[in-house]
């Protein structure tokens, strides 16, 4: 039998209440310890995003020299997406012409790209593309820097800085040839 005591091994609620705060505290740590996780390896996820939408040369650049020949008129060069790219949009993406005494950037408009397939223009109005750029496409840029002989004349450094809308920019250095013809193409 039972006595009318007092029971010391009862569960009282001061008891309870500490427990639940307890179990309270620890899942606060849990989830800030999650959630700081979450926001630790997000950047993470965008960085590769990044990396994934990588341009890369194709090909060698030309340049076409000005009616005059003191300069040049045009930079041409082919891009494609580095091995497992996602596709970029190609209308977003800016050109940024850099010599020695001049940085010019070429207007949206100022660009002309020509999706090719083994070294034949394909879509030169973007039309099945709408101007994306998905792996396995390449695109043949041109480009008027518009640029005077004396800041792009023969023999000078420049610069084709390609920054897309997502992802790393793509520098191209070149040295133009150190003579150049009227309307002539040259590989550089």
């Amino acid at each position: 039998m039972h006595s009318s005591k007092d029971d010391d091994n009862a569960f009282t609620g001061l008891e309870a209440a500490i427990v639940l705060i307890a179990f309270v505290v620890v899942a606060a740590v849990f989830s800030y310890v999650v959630f700081g996780a979450g926001g630790y390896f997000t950047p993470q996820k965008e960085e590769v995003q990044e990396i994934r939408s990588v341009l890369v040369p194709s090909g060698p650049v030309s340049v076409q020299a000005s009616g005059d020949g003191r300069g040049v008129g045009n930079i041409t060069f082919c891009l494609q997406l580095a091995a497992g790219g996602t596709g970029i949009d190609m209308r977003n993406v800016t050109y940024t012409v850099s010599t020695p005494t001049k940085v010019v950037t070429v207007p949206r408009t100022g660009a002309v790209l020509t999706w090719v397939t083994q070294n034949k223009p394909i879509d030169a109005d973007q039309t099945s593309s709408g101007g994306l750029l998905n792996p396995n496409e390449k695109v043949l840029v041109s480009i008027q820097p518009g640029l005077a002989a004396a800041d792009l004349g023969v023999n000078t450094i420049f610069t084709v800085d390609v920054k897309p809308p997502v992802g790393a920019a793509l520098p191209i250095l070149r040295t133009t040839p150190a003579e150049m013809t009227a309307k002539a193409w040259y590989d550089i």
